[in-house]
């Protein structure tokens, strides 16, 4: 239990800062469009990312930097595309009104965003494959109970964090609010590739 506990606390001090991934999440939990499927490609990609690093895959990627360069510029690219996206929106009155005066999004292309915001994410494999996968090796024969924490962590924060946006739906109801928003996540969006571009 005490290993479960701390791969679950380890876990959550990985994912709760907000980065592409959680911004999308909370963007789609207020937008109500395909939140469960969100939910859940964002909690089963980690927990096979969580699966790698424990199982030894943390090994093959510190060999190969050329891979991490990859994702790094293709993740930059992504982010940046998104970011003009929302920017868009947030120009467009007629995409700032409530969520159910709009038309919804397809869930394929949400479900195929949260999974490139996700894998297109050059920090996950080195926090949750390198990272966790590493410390996870510390606890031996436990560190599968280390991984089933940290697993556990991640469906807890994105269910949590995805269904729990509707509370904020009331102060989007404003379009106003819809402007600040995707404001937001353009932001955010562009810090983070930026962020890639410069360690690259």
């Amino acid at each position: 239990m005490l290993t479960l506990l701390t791969g679950t606390l380890f876990g959550l001090s990985l994912i709760v800062a907000i980065g592409a991934q959680n911004t999308f999440v909370i963007e789609q939990g207020v937008r109500g469009e395909h939140v469960g499927a969100v939910v859940a490609v964002c909690a089963v990609s980690d927990l096979v990312l969580i699966a790698a690093g424990v199982g030894g895959a943390g090994a093959v990627l510190t060999a190969s930097p050329g891979v991490l360069r990859v994702v790094r510029w293709a993740g930059a690219a992504f982010l940046l595309a998104y970011a003009a996206f929302a920017l868009r929106r947030a120009r467009r009155p007629g995409a700032l009104r409530a969520d159910t005066s709009r038309p919804p999004a397809r869930v394929g292309t949400v479900v195929a965003t949260a999974a490139a915001l996700t894998w297109l994410n050059p920090h996950v494999y080195l926090d949750t494959v390198v990272l966790l996968g590493s410390v996870a090796a510390t606890h031996g024969a436990q560190r599968w109970w280390f991984a089933a924490g940290a697993g556990l962590a991640s469906v807890v924060w994105f269910t949590a964090l995805g269904h729990g946006a509707r509370l904020l739906r009331p102060v989007f109801a404003r379009p106003a609010a819809w402007r600040v928003l995707d404001l937001g996540v353009a932001v955010v969006m562009v810090v983070l590739a930026v962020g890639l571009l410069t360690t690259a």
